[in-house]
């Protein structure tokens, strides 16, 4: 039997967005439709022709939102697949540059063999341009792919990737975007961004857990080595029979974030003033940054000690990526920038498409009283528990 979850949790502040965002009721009803669907899409028989309509018709929507054609639109389990997809894909041939602070979906997604380049980030978490310049521009050197994220899951920092996708035009190197964090929360658009590929995910819009799609640049259909050859769906470049209700709540979720965005620039502001004055660091402030997303450090007391004390007072946050098993760990995003110690005494804050002001009041309080009570805590190795 499955535990029932216990009050604390029922009740709990969610703001913890970048882990997975609420699911829209708007994509729960589009997922019950397409669950009462009894065909295969690719079975050629009237059921299957109603299942496969549906799955085009999400295709479209996808592929019309982020300035793709629906041919080239791929539809995968989440980001992770769609990422490593991209890497496996377009890395034969080619050098790979990826950024210090991405995903470990890029950085651990990378075929083995491959030869890799890291690229440096500043004390705000952008890439660094000259140094890309630089990289791109080495002579006699193979043709790149640079894997960049469009939004930053632990900071929100935003990097400057019309500057990036002018320097990977000018040197012929293909630029994968992992939008994960990114797509409906700022502009995102294939071709006019100049991106080669673009990997999205169902869950981060308010839609279903595993549901993304890999959008590649062309207008006619492109080749793509597929991770899984199957039955050849997804016209050869990922076998499986499709999660026809995932598909179909992400892309009812993804026209909700976009037809209705959310506005959370004020609120955010707000509960960082607060926590700044109670002693907090944000990480990334000098930088464009995703409007839901604050990275606080407290100096002297440890991301897990502070993630402790805030759940028992009824709010979840984490301590950089949710993709680590449970850890709580020292943050590579937050090294790379160069913060050191506080890369282990920061905490993220990523509010939902249903965030209420009083939430965050609620926060903001809490999290007054939690710096406040560093005096009392016990001093330990690499910051206070």
């Amino acid at each position: 039997m499955l535990p029932s979850p216990d009050d604390g949790a029922v009740n709990a502040v969610y703001l913890d967005a970048n882990a997975t965002e609420p699911l829209r009721p708007s994509a729960a009803t589009a997922m019950l439709e397409a669950a009462s669907l009894v065909g295969n899409p690719s079975s050629v028989h009237a059921q299957g022709r109603r299942a496969r309509a549906l799955l085009e018709e999400a295709r479209a929507v996808v592929a019309r939102r982020l300035d793709a054609d629906p041919l080239n639109c791929v539809f995968t389990s989440g980001g992770t697949e769609a990422n490593v997809q991209a890497l496996h894909g377009f890395a034969p041939g080619r050098r790979i540059l990826v950024g210090r602070t991405e995903h470990d979906a890029v950085r651990k997604g990378v075929p083995e063999g491959a030869l890799v380049e890291w690229l440096e980030v500043d004390s705000t978490g952008q890439v660094r341009l000259d140094l890309l310049e630089e990289t791109l521009a080495r002579p006699h050197a193979l043709p790149a792919l640079v894997c960049l994220m469009l939004a930053n899951n632990e900071t929100g920092v935003l990097h400057p990737i019309a500057e990036v996708a002018r320097l990977c035009a000018r040197y012929g190197a293909h630029l994968h975007g992992d939008a994960v964090q990114a797509v409906g929360r700022i502009d995102v658009a294939l071709h006019a961004q100049g991106f080669g590929s673009l990997a999205c995910s169902g869950h981060k819009l308010g839609g279903p857990k595993g549901a993304g799609a890999l959008l590649l640049a062309g207008p006619a259909p492109r080749a793509l080595a597929p991770l899984f050859v199957g039955g050849g769906q997804e016209q050869g470049r990922r076998g499986g029979t499709q999660a026809l209700p995932a598909i179909a709540g992400m892309a009812r979720a993804l026209e909700e974030a976009l037809d209705a965005p959310a506005d959370h620039a004020s609120l955010r502001d707000r509960f960082e003033k607060a926590a700044c004055q109670a002693g907090a660091i944000v990480c990334g402030a000098g930088a464009p940054r995703l409007a839901n997303t604050s990275c606080l450090a407290l100096p002297g007391l440890r991301a897990q000690g502070q993630l402790m004390r805030l759940d028992l007072e009824g709010f979840c946050v984490s301590a950089g990526s949710a993709c680590s098993s449970g850890k709580v760990a020292f943050s590579h995003v937050l090294e790379a920038m160069g913060l050191k110690d506080l890369a282990g005494q920061a905490i993220r804050v990523s509010l939902p498409w249903n965030v209420r002001q009083d939430d965050v009041e609620r926060f903001a309080a809490a999290y007054a009283r939690l710096a406040a009570g560093r005096a009392n805590a016990v001093p330990v190795a690499g910051g206070m528990a």
